[in-house]
C-alpha cells in the first residue's frame, strides 16, 4: 500500500481527528483512511454543461439583476412572400 504525509495539519484538525476516531472506535490512521478512500469514491466529478456552470456562477445570487429598457424595431420587418 501507498503512504501519504500531510504537513502543517492544523492542531486543532488533528485534535478533532483523534477524538472523532475514539469516537468510532478506530485508530486516527484508520479513520482518516477511511474518510480519504470515501472521499475519493465520491461522484462529484460529473460533467455539467455551459447552463448549468453559468447559474452556478452567475445565478441571481451572484451580482446584479438589471431591469433592461425595452426594444424597439430598429429595421423593417421582410415579408417573405412578395
Amino acid at each position: 500500500m501507498a503512504s501519504i504525509t500531510i504537513r502543517d495539519l492544523p492542531k486543532k484538525t488533528k485534535e478533532l481527528l483523534c477524538m472523532r476516531a475514539a469516537q468510532a472506535g478506530v485508530s486516527l490512521e484508520a479513520y482518516v483512511r477511511h474518510i480519504l478512500q470515501k472521499a475519493s469514491l465520491a461522484n462529484e466529478f460529473t460533467s455539467a454543461d455551459i447552463a448549468q456552470i453559468a447559474e452556478k456562477y452567475f445565478g441571481s445570487e451572484h451580482g446584479v439583476s438589471l431591469d433592461l429598457p425595452k426594444r424597439g424595431t430598429k429595421r423593417q420587418v421582410v415579408d417573405f412572400d412578395v
